[in-house]
């Protein structure tokens, strides 16, 4: 329509220039040549008909009007009708500025208004949440039946009653006197707006008419200054109308936690709290946690994983998002170490909680948020091993709250591009391995964090973006600390990044917003008060209309990352619910064919059914007999002294001239300082033993389950290397073999029988074991080398031609000491010289010590054999005994000894040791119990494995089915 009234305009004004120009020329009397004017009258016709006449008016204004022109001035008898033509001038024009004023304005007044209303919250489910008619007074009528009902039991404010209704009702008057003060001002306001691009052409034409251009400048710049007044205005609007709705909802929270208080302090009500959505599928998380590490087959569930470059304010919009500060600060140094599982959820109370404890932080309390802060840094700390920066370890927790919107959030390590001295060589690359394997879920909601107040160019996250979401279907920009951007960046380029068109990565939403300011104290209220101030006084992201308002501030961000999170949720779900069902199905079939008579156990079950049974046979040590231990002890005690009683008592006793008195000293000796150490050595030697037989036992038993040897034979090894036996032992040993080797009189026949039977026993077996020590040094024998097909090697002959030299000594002496003179050591090498065999004397000692060991111990075995009848002349004649009967008496104090040590060790063991060593293992069992990687070292196999996919995936198929009645009865 306004180009209608343009193009009219414009045609009348051209016409009335030429019949102006004929005028002039006919009363000049000159004649004009104009004949080839296309639109030329005729003279004679100007005053012809009505409307003729109106265009000689109009020719008659355009005369009187341009003597600038060169053109002749009108006589004075036109002096009224040139009056007339300027007041149809001026109400001409005024006709053309109304007119294409009102429909320009009309046209930006629309498109203003529908962009302030697509501006605004959608408000449709206030009519959800403000129940109507009847249903209005039902719900009254429900509240006032409630404050009935416990008004007895709890003391309440009368005003409670009438509360919900009263606030309701304000609230609605308020909120529709508020929409009808905004509709009247921006139809005041409109009336008044020309900034249309159509609007443009009119103010050329009017300043064609005759306005300065000073004159429409001024108008323009008016124009834009009450555009922006109105966009001011509109903000305000908003910012006030955001504020009132979180008021309206705090109170609406504070009525309903007061109602649910009041409801479940009734002792009537006994009924358990039904989990949340949000709980329930954290839950599922929580399970699909290590079963899926690769995203490779069914853990396709939606997550919001929070990604960017180290410092850019990740954790700090997680924090706004929570309404929080529930992560330790750090000051240029890394603190994300580990993915940080976060999962937001509606509460009446603002608490934060961990998976596994059972302790709420009250996130409204200092104390409890720098505890909280204290224990999500000792924890990432604590899942770095190995000289590690960063871990794979998930950090899983729960915060709720009032106003909070239901998501999982987790938070990864920042990306960094240069690694320190003090990170691990592989700290870039783990990082980066880790986010690619979060962001590689298909389901996967990607909150790309980007720092606004650093150049562009310096991004690390948005190719590895790009990487995993080409097309940006399931990623959302978010641009941080824009406050410092504003100052420093060029705004075009601001935009271009706030539009999209910056970086070559594609989003669903790109938003703005302000996560503090630089202060370490700051609370999360205090951080969004600022944030709402900036983006009201912000001159780059308000008064140039860099984006929508919608796109600012985290409250904006949370809802939408909370509805993407939702629906994606909603649209994948039952896909995710039927690849678990087919994978459950495959495994149990998989278990029917391979262990058809078994039941399908985890780890957690069969440790618990191993631990069981060796509680079961520790008892049993207990039942052993005393005899068994008697003959235990015995055995394993000789086997630790007989070599000591050997080298260090009998055989240096039998070289000296006085074999009783150096047997007392070296028994003494031995007695105060080695022997009660020993013997405390062989009784926990002997336990060990009994045990591990009694569990090789129960091995060939026909309920066997060989699942579990590996644990049991770790669990027994690691029980007994921190075994101890007491140190009073010791001390009661030492007294008791003290006195007992003072006795040095065999008391019966009995007993000397018993000695000299040990005497022979021990004599033989160490002179069996010289004889293999002498088989070694001189080879095989005559007639083992024919029928083995065995030689004698250079150092056996040259051994064999030593020992005929030392035989011929000790046939010619059978009483010879134990060590060879100079002038035997001489005549031996020129003996064996002459049958050129050259050694030395070290060689001849060597041979000579083994050679004379067993010609002694043959001699022992021969005293032996005389005094076994020689008990009655040994208690008659003593120690002056024709008979050398001191080797017996020298064994039977050593047997004496042994058996009063072992009957002590035997009561130590089953009085003390026994009980002690079935508490080390219970300690081991339970700490194996709470090592998830140890028992799967030691509990392997492919039941173990199978069984446990099994149970997972039955557990997790289980949880999803839950959830999605859930969600169906939510919808």
């Amino acid at each position: 329509m306004l180009r209608i009234y343009q193009n009219s305009y414009r045609r009348t004004a051209k016409k009335a220039v030429v019949y102006s120009t004929k005028v002039v020329c006919c009363n000049h009397s000159t004649l004009c040549n104009i004949t080839s004017h296309p639109r030329r009258a005729p003279h004679d016709q100007h005053s012809s008909g009505s409307g003729n006449g109106r265009q000689r008016q109009h020719e008659e204004f355009l005369l009187a009007g341009n003597p600038a022109r060169g053109w002749s001035i009108p006589p004075p008898s036109r002096g009224y009708g040139m009056l007339v033509v300027r007041i149809l001038r001026g109400a001409l024009k005024l006709r053309y500025l109304v007119l294409g004023g009102a429909i320009g304005g009309g046209v930006s007044l629309s498109k203003k208004y529908e962009d302030w209303k697509d501006g605004l919250p959608d408000m449709n489910w206030l009519k959800d949440a403000m129940p109507q008619g009847e249903r209005w007074s039902q719900f009254s009528k429900n509240l006032l039946e409630v404050g009935a009902v416990v008004k007895n039991a709890i003391d309440i404010d009368p005003e409670l009653k009438q509360l919900g209704e009263d606030k309701l009702s304000e609230w609605r008057s308020w909120f529709d006197s508020r929409l009808d003060d905004a509709i009247e001002a921006a139809d005041y306001q409109g009336a008044q707006i020309v900034e249309s691009k159509e609007d443009l052409t009119s103010k050329t034409t009017v300043a064609a008419l005759g306005i300065t251009t000073d004159e429409s400048r001024k108008k323009f710049e008016k124009m834009q200054n009450q555009v922006e007044t109105l966009q001011t205005e509109i903000m305000n609007v908003q910012i006030k109308y955001q504020k009132e709705l979180e008021k309206m909802e705090k109170e609406n929270r504070d009525l309903r936690t007061q109602y649910i208080l009041l409801k479940t302090n009734k002792k009537s009500s006994a009924k358990k709290i039904k989990k949340s959505l949000i709980d329930m599928y954290s839950e599922v998380l929580d399970e699909l946690s290590g079963y899926d590490t690769g995203y490779t087959m069914a853990d396709h569930l939606p997550r919001v994983v929070v990604v960017g470059d180290q410092s850019s304010g990740k954790t700090s919009v997680l924090e706004s998002i929570a309404k929080a500060r529930i992560f330790p600060r750090g000051s240029g140094e890394m603190m994300t170490r580990a993915p940080v599982k976060v999962t937001l959820a509606e509460g009446p109370y603002h608490v934060a909680q961990f998976r596994d404890s059972e302790r709420e932080y009250d996130l409204t309390k200092e104390t409890d948020l720098a505890d909280l802060r204290r224990e999500v840094e000792f924890r990432m700390r604590a899942s770095v091993r190995g000289g590690k920066t960063v871990s794979n370890e998930v950090i899983s927790m729960t915060v709720k709250g009032p106003g909070l919107q239901r998501m999982v959030l987790v938070d990864l390590p920042g990306i960094i591009s240069t690694m320190t001295v003090d990170m691990a060589s592989d700290t870039k690359d783990s990082i980066h391995q880790m986010t690619k394997h979060y962001m590689s879920n298909p389901n996967a909601i990607i909150l790309c964090i980007q720092d606004g107040s650093v150049d562009a160019e310096r991004s690390n996250v948005t190719d590895l973006v790009m990487q995993c979401d080409p097309l940006g279907r399931r990623t959302i920009f978010v641009l941080t600390k824009v406050d410092l951007a504003e100052e420093l960046a060029d705004p075009e380029r601001i935009r271009k990044i706030l539009s999209g068109k910056l970086f070559p990565m594609k989003a669903l939403g790109y938003y703005a917003v302000v996560t503090g300011r630089g202060r370490k104290d700051d609370s999360i209220e205090a951080i969004r008060q600022y944030e709402e101030d900036f983006f009201k006084n912000s001159k780059l992201f308000h008064r140039r209309g860099v984006i929508m308002p919608h796109q600012v501030t985290s409250r904006n961000l949370s809802m939408a990352v909370s509805d993407r999170f939702w629906k994606m949720v909603r649209e994948t779900i039952e896909q995710q619910a039927d690849a678990f069902k087919a994978t459950r199905f495959n495994l149990e079939t998989e278990w029917k064919n391979n262990f058809p008579r078994l039941r399908e156990s985890g780890r957690d079950e069969l440790f618990d059914k191993a631990k069981g049974e060796i509680l079961d046979e520790v008892v049993t040590l207990s039942q052993i007999s005393a005899k068994k231990w008697d003959d235990t002890l015995t055995t394993k005690l000789w086997e630790k002294l007989s070599n000591y009683v050997f080298e260090n008592v009998y055989l240096p006793a039998a070289q000296s001239d006085s074999f009783n008195t150096m047997v007392d000293i070296k028994l003494r000796q031995w007695a105060e300082q080695a022997l009660p150490a020993k013997s405390v050595e062989a009784g926990w030697e002997a336990l060990q033993q009994e045990f591990i037989s009694l569990m090789d036992h129960s091995k060939k038993s026909q309920d066997h389950d060989g699942i579990f040897d590996q644990l049991k034979s770790a669990v027994v090894d690691e029980a007994i290397r921190r075994h101890s036996w007491e140190d009073k032992a010791i001390d009661m040993l030492r007294v008791i073999q003290l006195n007992t080797l003072e006795d040095r009189f065999v008391h019966d026949k009995a007993e000397w029988d018993q000695a000299v039977k040990f005497l022979e026993t021990s004599v033989t077996a160490k002179l069996t074991q010289t004889e293999e020590t002498l088989s070694q040094m001189f080879g095989p024998g005559q007639m083992k080398r024919l029928t083995h097909w065995q030689y004698l090697t250079q150092d056996q002959q040259k051994r064999r031609s030593v020992k005929n030299e030392l035989d011929k000594i000790l046939k010619n002496d059978s009483k010879h000491l134990p060590t060879l003179s100079y002038d035997e050591l001489t005549t031996v090498r020129k003996n064996v010289q002459r049958e050129n065999v050259d050694v030395d004397t070290d060689y001849i000692r060597q041979t000579w010590f083994p050679v004379y060991r067993k010609h002694f111990l043959h001699q022992a075995l021969q005293r032996a054999k005389d005094c076994r009848k020689a008990y009655y002349l040994y208690t008659q004649q003593g120690a002056e005994c024709e008979i050398a009967c001191s080797d017996v008496v020298l064994f039977w104090r050593i047997q004496q000894v042994i058996k009063i040590t072992g009957n002590a060790l035997r009561q130590q063991v089953i009085n003390r040791e026994a009980r002690r060593l079935d508490k080390e293992i219970k300690a081991v069992l339970d700490e194996f119990s709470e090592d998830d990687d140890k028992k799967a070292h030691l509990l392997t196999g492919k039941r173990v494995l199978l069984a446990e996919e099994l149970i997972k995936v039955r557990q997790i198929q289980e949880k999803l089915e839950e959830f999605i009645n859930s969600l169906n009865q939510e919808k």
